[in-house]
């Protein structure tokens, strides 16, 4: 027999929703004083009985998005997470304000998991905590028809799209949910999602016209800066002049590869006490050893590949860093994100060259999956390198490429907006034999100095710069999207006056000349 949520009428839902009645909530079980951004619409979504969407930065609240709805409810919610660790430590925090739930995985005893369904059957309000593998089990298909549920919470569901960084099939077939019971309500969580994830997160769990909630890309204690290094030895500088410039917290050095990270820690080792690496090479009790001597302050810099990654959260991370360009913003963005989560200033230091985008390359040319997943990869990583290669304000940019429901124009902490800052890590020197090269002029561009080679050239970038703000602002896509710092200064000094002409500009091809290839020489001919 399928039990069947039984639903509040819509004066009584109301009444539920209410945001006194769910603060006063949030007052006497979690003890908290007031609900983060967006927390409170999210809530108010699911107590209406309607799908919703959920995009937040980690470490914005978002488990509270549906604890309190089972409080409020005082039913079953299903939450259905990745990481057993994550898990378990969701189980405690909640025991600890005395709110039922328990979580069931591989690891548990027969007896744990009969304890888990004993306290379910006893009704209320109860938080489990199951892994996607768990759903596809056939005994849960038979058990879930039968049970109470308020809620179906995906925690990352970006690992159900295709299109993301981290899918998972165990993750992709959690439709079945939607199938077994289109009665309960379904919460979909994430970090970072592009619309395209969104839309494909929406598809494949079958959400019905869901609210969509993007909030918190906005990080005003983090400050952003993106260097373009020539080498190898110029970035390990730069690294170890940005870790001197952080004497206290923990330090993150993302690395593209395994090699690269232990290389890097024994570069670091040389002069830095408590370096570490970190990637999925090692054996699974080395890296929990590893994250223990984290946990302890052991280390403080710790060298790892994206292997560091889902259930990270400390505190006190004022650096992160990124010695390879990551193969897409929604990864950088997410790494990034583990950077003062305590609400104190941090730094986020991507280090790039043209040898980065060869290494992404690589590794799409190596996969295996399908054409349309290959080309959404080839997209994804072109805009990672627009967005190192310059445009407007750093934080802007992001707010605009994750469609967030706030924007900004100029952020004031980020090397963009504030490239004199003291947060600013000056480019380390790189020794080179003399030629005799033609030395160009400096000049003035997006508030950084860029080499523009006439005056002439000069007002051109002006003007360019600023038809890329209106044309960005027009068509709501970031600044670097439509074309990069470096792009912008090739177009000023070769100044094409044909289609064909623009073919010689850096990061102008045959889809982006038939874009916008028309408007910026109307443009320049207006000059």
């Amino acid at each position: 027999m399928i039990q069947t949520a039984i639903r509040p009428s819509k004066e009584a839902a109301a009444e539920l929703a209410s945001a006194d009645s769910l603060r006063e909530i949030l007052h006497e079980n979690f003890h908290l004083e007031d609900f983060r951004k967006g927390q409170l619409a999210i809530i108010q979504s699911i107590l209406n009985q309607r799908d919703a969407m959920a995009v937040m930065p980690t470490g914005g609240g978002k488990s509270l998005c549906y604890q309190l709805p089972a409080v409020a409810l005082g039913k079953l919610v299903i939450v259905v997470s990745p990481l057993i660790a994550l898990m378990q430590d969701q189980v405690r925090n909640l025991a600890a304000i005395g709110i039922r739930s328990g979580t069931l995985h591989s690891s548990q005893s027969m007896d744990e998991k009969r304890g888990v369904f004993a306290e379910i059957r006893k009704g209320g309000t109860y938080v489990l905590y199951l892994s996607p593998e768990r759903v596809q089990k056939p005994g849960f298909a038979n058990w879930v028809k039968t049970q109470e549920i308020g809620l179906f919470a995906i925690d990352e569901s970006h690992c159900v799209s295709q299109w993301g960084p981290d899918f998972r099939q165990d993750y992709h077939r959690l439709g079945l949910l939607r199938e077994l019971r289109p009665d309960v309500p379904v919460l979909a969580l994430t970090a970072t999602a592009t619309p395209q994830v969104l839309e494909d997160i929406i598809r494949s769990l079958g959400l019905n016209t869901p609210d969509r909630h993007v909030h918190g890309f906005y990080r005003p204690n983090l400050f952003y800066q993106v260097t373009t290094c020539e080498n190898d030895d110029q970035k390990l500088e730069m690294l170890k002049s940005a870790i001197r410039r952080t004497p206290e917290g923990r330090i993150l050095v993302y690395a593209g590869t395994r090699q690269n990270a232990e290389t890097l820690a024994g570069e670091l080792s040389r002069s830095f006490d408590g370096v570490g690496f970190y990637h999925a090479g090692l054996e699974g009790e080395q890296r929990a050893q590893i994250q223990q001597r984290l946990d302890k302050r052991e280390l403080r810099i710790l060298c790892a590949t994206n292997a560091f990654g889902m259930g990270i959260d400390y505190p006190d991370v004022r650096l992160v860093a990124h010695a390879q360009m990551p193969a897409n913003i929604e990864s950088f963005y997410q790494e990034m994100g583990r950077a003062g989560r305590d609400g104190k200033m941090s730094r986020c230091l991507l280090l790039y060259s043209k040898r980065d985008k060869g290494l992404q390359s690589f590794f799409i040319q190596q996969s295996k999956a399908e054409a349309r997943v290959i080309a959404s990869k080839w997209r994804a990583l072109d805009a990672m390198t627009l967005f190192a290669e310059g445009g407007e304000c750093r934080h802007a940019g992001i707010l605009t490429y994750f469609r967030d429901s706030e924007r900004i124009k100029r952020c004031g902490h980020c090397d963009i907006c504030s490239p004199l800052s003291d947060w600013v890590v000056p480019k380390a020197e790189v020794f080179k034999p003399l030629t005799k090269t033609k030395i160009r002029k400096s000049a003035k561009v997006d508030d950084r100095t860029e080499s523009l080679e006439s005056p002439e050239a000069e007002v051109r970038a002006s003007l360019l710069r600023e038809w890329r703000k209106s044309y960005a602002a027009e068509n709501d896509i970031a600044a670097f999207i439509v074309f990069s710092n470096r792009t912008l200064v090739d177009l000023a000094n070769k100044n094409p006056k044909s289609l064909s002409d623009l073919k010689r500009v850096y990061g102008f091809g045959d889809n982006k000349i038939a874009a916008i290839g028309n408007e910026v020489l109307q443009e320049l001919r207006g000059l």
